[in-house]
């Protein structure tokens, strides 16, 4: 794993923290000094701050994007201070897989953010609920989520974070069959084909949603 912030201290800190579960092999205090190391170690993962030096905008989504195209076997996990669905909506539709976005405060809670970061290795997407949650609540003059069900918007929600058919059944407590049922249903009245994976189902609800 490498870990890329320009705080020394949030570095240290994370990196005592996963050190359990993950071995950290690099950091790196800019996007430059990133992309280096990941070329060189190949990571695993790689957690990446959006807000790196020198404008403290947006290079560390940049440098994702460029992992993602140039090293496509390394994981992703952008961490941002604010809430920026613009941000979270271009990491995930320029390709999906192994890509995650998180709001900063979530790396509190040790257990989610462990969990976070091995279903990206494993070649899921991590979106934070909360960019998932403004997403599905935005509204519209009329769109074909008005014809979601309570339970179907549940299922959404999650499949727009990246869960899996089995993850979310033991979320929700449903059957695994009852779980496909929704997702059918969810494809069906979005006029959205079923898709063969997570992360292209994660795409297309998405996508939708952004339009």
């Amino acid at each position: 794993m490498i870990l890329a912030d320009d705080s020394a201290l949030l570095r240290t800190s994370l990196a005592r923290a996963l050190g359990d579960e993950f071995e950290v092999v690099g950091e790196a205090e800019d996007a430059e000094q990133l992309l280096t190391l990941v070329a060189e170690q190949h990571p695993d993962v790689a957690i990446v701050d959006i807000r790196m030096p020198p404008t403290y905008t947006d290079e560390g989504l940049e440098a994702a994007q460029r992992i993602q195209f140039r090293h496509p076997a390394t994981a992703v996990l952008v961490l941002s201070q604010y809430l920026q669905t613009a941000y979270a909506i271009s990491l995930i539709s320029a390709g999906p897989e192994r890509m995650g976005y998180l709001l900063k405060d979530r790396i509190t809670d040790l257990t989610k953010l462990e969990d976070a970061l091995r279903r990206l290795v494993a070649g899921e997407t991590v979106v934070d609920p909360d960019i998932v949650a403004r997403l599905v609540s935005r509204r519209r003059a009329r769109s074909p989520l008005d014809d979601l069900t309570v339970r179907e918007r549940e299922v959404l929600r999650l499949m727009a974070e990246g869960r899996s058919n089995e993850s979310i059944s033991k979320t929700l407590v449903l059957s695994p069959r009852t779980v496909e049922t929704h997702v059918s249903s969810i494809f069906a009245k979005l006029g959205l084909p079923p898709a063969a994976s997570d992360h292209r189902r994660v795409l297309a609800v998405l996508a939708y949603l952004r339009e």
